[in-house]
């Protein structure tokens, strides 16, 4: 299956989702790089990018201890596309709602249950607005970011350790993501008129 290009995300978009923001481009494009490697859909199968978080869905599932006997996505960790709609499908069975507030999507795997923070009155609309575009994955994200003002303003410093930790917790030193964005950032150019 091949990908509508005309959901894709391109770099004068990035260039304007950042000025507006108050970004330099080459910053939100590490973050977009680490996060998703500059994907917002499977190439394969034209599907958003998930990964669903079952920590997180017992969190959210009041029940959980009468779906103890779903395993296959309770030891899921980090995975292939095909793993991860697998895992949360078998979550949907169980609790729609629940299982996509438990998940992040897209290019900036913003989590599900950040909906209302970004304008929504359901997380089936966030995911929705989602999966029209890689450019509105960023927009939501952004506009997530812009409610964590520690976080809005070390993007706008470049202060990458404080980056990774509000945007990926704590336990961000254990994936290296302060120096992941950082050497994305240097191979990054800046933004060119080119597309």
């Amino acid at each position: 299956m091949r990908i509508d290009t005309s959901k894709l995300l391109t770099n004068a978009q990035i260039n304007d989702l950042a000025v507006k923001s108050g970004y330099e481009y080459r910053v939100l494009k590490s973050i977009i790089q680490v996060e998703s490697g500059q994907h917002g859909f499977d190439p394969v199968t034209g599907k958003i990018i998930i990964q669903f978080e079952p920590a997180w869905f017992r969190r959210q599932y009041k029940n959980w201890t009468a779906v103890t006997t779903h395993t296959n996505w309770q030891s899921n960790k980090v995975g292939n596309q095909a793993a991860e709609w697998k895992a949360f499908n078998s979550a949907f069975a169980v609790s729609a709602d629940a299982a996509m507030k438990s998940t992040s999507i897209g290019m900036m795997q913003l989590m599900g249950f950040h909906y209302a923070t970004t304008g929504f009155k359901t997380v089936g609309q966030m995911w929705d607005y989602a999966k029209e575009s890689e450019y509105n994955q960023v927009l939501l994200a952004i506009k997530w970011i812009k409610t964590v003002a520690p976080l809005d303003l070390a993007i706008k410093n470049k202060d990458w350790k404080k980056i990774a930790y509000y945007y990926n917790g704590a336990n961000y030193l254990a994936f290296r993501y302060d120096s992941r964005l950082l050497a994305a950032y240097r191979l990054t150019r800046d933004y060119l008129q080119t597309d």
